[in-house]
């Protein structure tokens, strides 16, 4: 059978599969298993076992529950609430005031949580309400909620970019130092983007927000900043010192959140519990795509595709920033329907060769991806932290898109920005690799 109409029965199965509400690890293994079928392979029961442990076995994957953790952990303490008290007093002064707050409380917590959703949910949970009473633009609050909370994949120590290092093979560490630089450049953009808006709307801000508040008092309220900061150090900068690997640095991070919790007496055992509890779901299910994307990734090997497409790509001659338009494309469509990391656990195995083939850098591409899918999950009109959202506001799904319509942009603006000038995620690494 003809490679093209191969890949079409595989992805019509898939679609079907999603479609009939199957998970995205069973649907992974569906089709793998339909491809070792079409295949003629009968060796189907021996390849799934191999490959599964293969998948799931990985010493990297090991700092994966560990992070997932030390954010369950933080989840249940008071650190949105603390974060809002310490951030508040210093941005009163900039255009836009508080609806900042919402900025830097997620790019702090996305350092300390790895996961969008997450992100998005715990600071919705503190901020929305308060700048809600406090007489904010409803519009833009939930907006600067929506796009910041995308941070979560980015900035590090990011599920996400763990989950690609290793179907990449490409080093865990590099790639978090990688994304501290984009990270950053996300934040300046919003921030940017909500300074101008204010000016333009200076209506919409509650005049009382406008009185100065004393130097001692902003000081004061920046002791409540200081655990979570020194946690983040601690895990990152253990990291980027070279002093542990990214799994060392998780499960010190695991110590150091338990040690936050019991400090600010949020730990309990129920509390304990629930935090284990919600790792291990969280880990097994990203675990079983894990598995069923290693799965697929061998069925398709057996039929040839990746290697077929790849010479489809070098056929067509296209250039590293057209092919860069094209995967674009696929990944924000395709972040309509799922979540961030299945995106690029089901793209994976596929996408790489064409990417090496084009002679484009997996550390900057690993950057790339992730930003694409950052823009994915707030893709109008049912990208999927629009969802989170919504269920946190009650708003109308289309309301929430709008908002988050700016935000998409911005993302899209950084994009463009890494592929102009790639040393924005290449330089970081390159420079301490060379130290």
């Amino acid at each position: 059978m003809d490679t093209a109409v191969l890949s079409l029965v595989l992805i019509i199965s898939m679609l079907l599969m999603l479609a009939c509400g199957l998970w995205v690890a069973l649907s992974l293994v569906g089709v793998a298993l339909i491809g070792m079928l079409l295949a003629g392979n009968e060796q189907i029961g021996l390849l799934f076992a191999t490959s599964t442990w293969g998948a799931s076995t990985g010493w990297s994957l090991t700092a994966l529950p560990l992070f997932i953790w030390m954010g369950e952990i933080l989840f249940r303490t008071r650190l949105s609430e603390d974060l809002f008290k310490g951030l508040s007093p210093w941005l009163n002064a900039l255009p836009g005031q508080l609806l900042h707050v919402n900025v830097l409380s997620c790019g702090i917590f996305a350092a300390v949580s790895g996961s969008s959703a997450a992100t998005a949910a715990t600071i919705g949970r503190m901020t929305l309400p308060e700048l809600k009473a406090r007489g904010y633009s409803d519009r833009m609050a939930v907006g600067t909620l929506a796009g910041s909370g995308t941070l979560g994949l980015l900035i590090p120590p990011s599920i996400i970019l763990i989950v690609y290092g290793v179907a990449a093979e490409v080093s865990i560490s590099r790639l978090f130092i990688a994304g501290a630089l984009p990270g950053l450049l996300l934040i300046v953009l919003f921030m940017g983007y909500t300074m101008f808006w204010s000016l333009l709307n200076s209506d919409q801000l509650p005049a009382r927000e406008r009185t100065r508040i004393p130097l001692a008092s902003r000081i004061k309220a920046l002791r409540q900043l200081l655990p979570i900061v020194l946690l983040i150090a601690f895990v990152l900068g253990s990291i980027y010192g070279g002093l542990t690997t990214p799994t060392e640095a998780a499960a010190l991070g695991v110590l150091g959140a338990l040690f936050l919790a019991m400090a600010t007496g949020a730990l309990s055992l129920e509390s304990f519990q629930q935090s284990l509890l919600g790792g291990v779901k969280s880990s097994c299910m990203i675990g079983l795509i894990l598995v069923g994307a290693h799965f697929l990734t061998i069925s398709m090997g057996f039929l040839g595709i990746p290697r077929a497409l790849a010479e489809w790509i070098g056929m067509l001659s296209l250039s590293p920033l057209e092919l860069l338009i094209y995967l674009t494309v696929l990944f924000v469509i395709l972040g309509c329907f799922l979540d961030g990391i299945s995106v690029v656990v089901l793209t994976t195995a596929v996408v790489l060769p064409m990417v090496q083939q084009a002679g484009i850098d997996l550390l900057w591409f690993g950057i790339y991806i992730v930003l694409v899918v950052e823009m994915s999950q707030i893709t109008p009109p049912v990208g999927f932290n629009l969802f989170v959202i919504q269920a946190l506001t009650g708003k109308d799904i289309l309301y929430v898109a709008r908002a988050a319509l700016p935000f998409f942009l911005l993302i899209l603006l950084a994009v463009l920005l890494i592929t102009w000038f790639p040393e924005i995620a290449t330089y970081l690494p390159t420079t301490m690799t060379q130290r």
